[in-house]
């Protein structure tokens, strides 16, 4: 290996390493008043200037188990694919009356096979439901960016890897509401912001 390739691997790596090094995270915690527990919230940074994004090839997966939508509450990045599997003995269906979600309905298929739909509009938090029973009920997250959690039940939530800067972080629940914050990510270590939501 020459000295001029062996400089230029180094430089290289050396802007490679700085660059993954460079990120900081956000952790908190959330507090829902009136409800059972403070999970299936949604934490995110609402945009991030400058930066555009593109959805990943590998599809996003929501179940129906046990007469369940698993997860219940799916954040994706805008234009995710999401497959939807039916893995019960029962026929299942899903749907969607919100417009943001083109209305869509994928029919009515059984157990072992899958359907998928894109979700295409940034800001978008569709209901998913299935018409053979009233009684399951889900949700999509759409967001612009891929820096988001969902909240544990004990209300814990984690951002990884989020480049240095200001931001605000707005928190999304399916019948809750709470106040978004300003915050400043550091090159290194994290920020802490915690939520109360309530109706």
């Amino acid at each position: 290996m020459t000295k001029r390739i062996a400089l230029s691997l180094f430089v290289f790596l050396a802007f490679f390493v700085s660059s993954a090094v460079i990120a900081g995270g956000i952790r908190g915690k959330v507090k829902a008043r009136g409800w059972k527990h403070s999970g299936d919230a949604v934490v995110h940074i609402d945009k991030v200037p400058g930066a555009t994004f593109t959805a990943p090839e590998k599809h996003a997966t929501m179940d129906q188990r046990n007469l369940v939508f698993v997860p219940h509450i799916l954040p994706v990045l805008a234009g995710t694919t999401v497959d939807y599997q039916n893995s019960d003995d029962v026929l299942h269906n899903v749907f969607s009356p919100d417009k943001c979600a083109e209305k869509f309905n994928l029919g009515t298929w059984p157990k072992g096979q899958t359907r998928s739909y894109s979700f295409k509009e940034a800001g978008c938090f569709p209901v998913m439901l299935c018409n053979v029973h009233p009684e399951m009920e889900a949700y999509i997250v759409v967001l612009e960016n891929p820096y988001y959690a969902v909240s544990a039940k004990d209300g814990s939530y984690e951002i990884k890897n989020v480049p240095p800067g200001k931001y605000t972080l707005k928190i999304w629940h399916e019948k809750l509401k709470g106040q978004s914050v300003k915050i400043e990510v550091p090159e290194k270590g994290e920020v802490v912001a915690d939520f109360e939501i309530k109706r």
